[in-house]
């Protein structure tokens, strides 16, 4: 082969190679993803203001307090959210942080895809001389092998997250984890197998629930966001759009205040 051949397939596997990963300032921004081992800063960090988010006051005076003794350089806890879908989990987690910053806190949130890019963040950001929390959400595990990683990561393993570094999670499952009935079952103690599995829920120091809505629930939330948003709702609509749904949640609503919008040719401007 000549130089020049081996020169123009060289050529050819860098086009082919992907970009280097991205590096974002981070003291610069409020919200971060980090993708393929590099940050970039998110675009259009805009989270619903939190009281917005309706039927769920003890959960946002726990988190916001617990994201403001973060931002604080205070005692904070890692966070578990589990419940029902679309009750607003992960809304909560970046509106309950926005409102921590609005008050002047300085906290970040980084978005990450998977438990795995832990240990990589920690070492990034451990001697960084700012707060942040890292936002895993709809985590679950099949097994016990990752948990199990992760279990060390959160206490006591030898690369557990730095001071400056709280986790916020949430899942659809309380535990985590499935409730493998034919694995107690087979276990010589059935109790050592359900603790093995409730032992990385037991690592979060705060733990909020959140539960299905009711009809009168989900429509104050239909309610505050038509309110927000200047949206004429329609409560028999509203209702219909939710049995069509088959679910109520403040998910269902909001998509239903953006259907009522674009049925009125009107745009969802912030007020």
């Amino acid at each position: 082969m000549t130089e020049d051949y081996l020169r123009r397939i060289a050529d050819a596997l860098d086009r082919l190679a992907p970009p280097p990963a991205a590096t974002a300032d981070l003291a610069a921004h409020p919200a971060y993803v980090w993708r393929r081992g590099g940050i970039a800063a998110a675009r259009n960090f805009a989270p619903l203001p939190v009281d917005l988010l309706i039927g769920i006051d003890r959960q946002k005076a726990a988190l916001v307090e617990n994201w403001r003794r973060h931002a604080a350089w205070g005692a904070a806890h890692d966070v578990l959210l589990w419940g029902a879908r679309g009750s607003g989990k992960s809304a909560l987690v970046k509106s309950a942080l926005a409102q921590v910053r609005r008050d002047g806190g300085d906290i970040a949130l980084i978005d990450v895809a998977t438990h795995d890019d832990l240990p990589a963040l920690f070492a990034l950001l451990g001697d960084f001389d700012r707060r942040f929390v890292l936002f895993l959400d709809d985590l679950g595990f099949d097994g016990t092998a990752g948990a199990r990683w992760l279990r060390s990561l959160l206490d006591g393993g030898a690369e557990a997250r730095p001071d400056n570094v709280r986790l916020a999670v949430t899942s659809n499952r309380r535990h985590l984890l499935p409730r493998d009935i034919a694995e107690q079952a087979s276990a010589i103690n059935p109790r050592d197998a359900v603790d093995d599995q409730l032992a990385l829920a037991d690592r979060f120091g705060l733990a909020l629930g959140f539960h299905a809505l009711d009809q009168d629930g989900y429509l104050a939330i239909v309610a505050a966001y038509a309110a927000h948003y200047a949206v004429q709702a329609q409560r028999d609509d509203a209702l219909e759009w939710a049995i069509r749904r088959g679910s109520r949640s403040g998910r269902v609503a909001w998509q239903y205040i953006v259907d009522a919008a674009g049925r009125a040719g009107q745009r969802l401007h912030d007020h």
